[in-house]
């Protein structure tokens, strides 16, 4: 640490003005950190405000812009998803889809080492999702009854990121879709302002296994992918992380295609014991802090002297982060909650049931069995998150805002689905009709019952 960022640090901690707070106690914990604000309608930027009413002629909230947009794009097709796609990306360009020349191109563009890391990547996501796959259900029957085990037969990949390319999502989001055995893989993504789109993404697909990749951005790209258009496929169900008017759209669209989750911003909490490196804690919160400044990074521990280390550690490593002042913004949202030991720190930490949990205690190994709520767990400091957003294995794509509670990271099962058989014989007519045919007229269906007893009736 130099002279400089020493003194910062002693400043900002003589004025208080460390980034990370700290609270003791669990129902302090639970009151001023560890929360969450209601989903409500999003707060938009005034400069946002203004443009969508100078688009729709009025005022619109942003569901109602979202819902307008499918609307749109429903009724006029690519013509409407290009206008608002340009509209909004600032781009210019004539044809949809991304050519085969421009995956070619695309190649050559990115460094060599570049392309290895994505392969790499992608090869790593591979190799985790077969074994998922391995123990994943499969199909069976046995005395009649069983069920088939079918990939869906097509899936929409939002490749979320346009100047800021995130090709790792692009990774993390196809390739389970890829191993469970999806046949047709599509790819929609913005624009740059000359219409070329970021060469990164269209290296990440083609690694991941799309092989079609279509211009179109945002509440119209999924609208797009939902009902068809002239030239983006109907796809049976639609996945990957988007901003606030992609979260909109799948909430909008759910039961017209079939929708993975709601992603919101991302959280990531470390727990920690009086054993854990103060550094490595402060470089885990903010590692996630940089994302957004609505991500929650939130330490809880049962050291306050590691929680004061901490918060000045974070103020140390802000220095020098291009993107500081996001950090610093989301830091500020999360904080440190002092439990009052290791037990109440796992308590506290399964009522969040955060997207990313983080242990680093002196043996992290004997607390995974008590995880009862998290995205994915990360054991110990040879294991950082960040590893898991690139290249550990699982897909970085997990549940946020508290839905850890009964929902799981992106897997191959999402890409799969489950058809019942029933393929009785005339002895388990005999067997189970009588009993279906008094259930069906206890519940006043006559028709149900006289479909059985007619058959009954003939043998």
């Amino acid at each position: 640490m130099t002279p400089s960022s020493q003194a910062s640090t002693s400043a900002a901690a003589a004025e208080g003005a460390l980034a990370l707070r700290i609270v003791e106690g669990a129902a302090e914990g639970r009151a001023q950190v560890l929360r969450r604000e209601p989903l409500a309608e999003p707060t938009l930027p005034e400069a946002l405000v203004r443009s969508i009413e100078e688009l729709w002629g009025e005022p619109l909230s942003a569901r109602e812009h979202v819902a307008r947009i499918i609307a749109e794009v429903r009724r006029e097709g690519d013509a409407a998803v290009t206008r608002l796609s340009q509209r909004f990306d600032g781009s210019a360009y004539t044809t949809i889809e991304v050519s085969a020349e421009e995956f070619a191109a695309a190649a050559d563009q990115v460094p060599r080492a570049q392309r290895d890391a994505l392969e790499f990547a992608a090869e790593r996501v591979r190799h985790y999702h077969r074994t998922q796959l391995r123990h994943g259900p499969t199909s069976f029957s046995e005395r009649g009854t069983g069920m088939v085990v079918r990939p869906i037969r097509s899936a929409g990949i939002y490749m979320t990121g346009n100047e800021a390319a995130l090709p790792s999502s692009v990774i993390h989001t196809a390739v389970p879709g890829a191993v469970a055995g999806v046949p047709e893989l599509i790819g929609v993504t913005a624009a740059r302002a000359d219409g070329s789109v970021n060469p990164l993404k269209l290296v990440a697909a083609r690694a991941a296994g799309i092989r079609r990749v279509f211009r179109a951005s945002g509440a119209q790209a999924l609208a797009a992918l939902a009902f068809g258009t002239e030239t983006i496929p109907r796809v049976d169900k639609i996945f990957g992380p988007g901003g606030v008017f992609v979260t909109l759209a799948k909430q909008q669209l759910f039961g017209q295609v079939g929708i993975d989750a709601i992603y919101g911003p991302t959280e990531t909490l470390v727990l920690a014991d009086e054993s854990a490196a103060p550094d490595l804690c402060a470089a885990d919160l903010l590692a996630q802090a940089e994302h957004d400044v609505l991500a929650t990074p939130v330490l809880i521990t049962t050291s306050r002297a590691l929680a004061d280390a901490v918060a000045a550690e974070v103020e140390r490593q802000l220095d020098g982060l291009e993107r500081a002042e996001v950090a610093r913004a989301a830091i500020a949202r999360g904080g440190a909650v002092v439990a009052a030991d290791l037990d109440e720190a796992l308590a506290l930490a399964n009522e969040f049931a955060p997207e990313h949990l983080c242990l680093l205690t002196r043996d992290p190994g004997a607390l995974v069995g008590r995880v009862q709520n998290a995205g994915g767990v990360f054991v110990g400091e040879s294991s950082p998150e960040v590893l898991g957003d690139y290249t550990a294995g699982p897909s970085h794509v997990m549940p946020t805002g508290g839905s850890a509670r009964f929902a799981s990271p992106l897997s191959v099962l999402d890409f799969l689905k489950v058809i019942s058989t029933v393929a009785l014989d005339d002895a388990d007519l005999r067997r189970l009709g009588p009993f279906a045919a008094d259930l069906a007229r206890a519940e006043g269906l006559t028709a149900h019952a006289r479909s059985i007893e007619r058959r009954l009736e003939g043998r």
